[in-house]
């Protein structure tokens, strides 16, 4: 267990993030790593860091906000949902803000904090279900995909102001992505169809969190 206390160079280092602070930040960048160990040539976010982080910034009487700073290719979808559920769950106002991108799995994780924000340059690519490796094609695969699917529509619907099938418009859109499926959105589409809800800097996000802060 991660005590905030505790929080010192070597867990800036590996996780992002700050000392102990009335606002603690936590940067989700590169891919997502799941339950596979990802090459050393690969960013990573590890799972298994960032969830006894977010359990210890809920528990702790002297931090009163969180900050999510975004910049993420995706990765693996059960990991992702596992940290925006914690983030959507926690009682302290939390803020993200995407940078440089929040693509795929990085989509619910934007929308988990109680506030979104969107640097203007910033861009999201929403797309359908990947797997890597050995696919069985059965029915129950096309099953598995759509079921997970589900979830991550539900779980934006649920923590976004854009609608289902808004969502799914832009994730099965055709002609748009060079041999895939799926769009690509920059900051100000994100924030007009209702999946972020602001375009912002940092200054933005740290002076709103100060504010529920208070």
């Amino acid at each position: 267990m991660i005590i905030l206390e505790e929080v010192k160079t070597e867990d800036i280092k590996e996780l992002g993030s700050t000392a102990p602070a009335e606002i603690q930040v936590l940067t989700i960048i590169g891919q997502i790593e799941g339950h596979q160990v990802l090459g050393d040539e690969n960013k990573t976010t590890k799972y298994e860091h960032v969830l006894p982080l977010l359990a210890a910034v809920e528990e702790s009487a002297n931090v009163k906000g969180l900050l999510i700073l975004l910049n993420t290719v995706g990765g693996d979808i059960e990991a992702g949902l596992a940290i925006a559920e914690l983030i959507a769950g926690m009682s302290k106002p939390t803020a993200s803000l995407v940078l440089g991108g929040g693509h795929s799995i990085g989509v619910p994780l934007a929308v988990a904090a109680r506030r979104s924000f969107i640097a203007p340059s910033a861009s999201m690519t929403i797309h359908p279900v990947r797997m890597n490796g050995t696919v069985i094609g059965v029915s129950q695969t096309y099953e598995y995909f759509a079921r997970t699917r589900e979830r991550i529509v539900r779980f934006v619907t649920a923590n976004s102001h854009i609608g289902r099938e808004r969502f799914l418009e832009y994730m099965l859109r055709t002609g748009e992505l060079a041999n895939d499926v799926g769009s690509i959105i920059d900051g100000q589409e994100a924030v007009d169809c209702g999946l972020m809800d602001q375009l912002g800097s940092l200054a933005d996000a740290l002076a709103w969190l100060h504010g529920q802060a208070k």
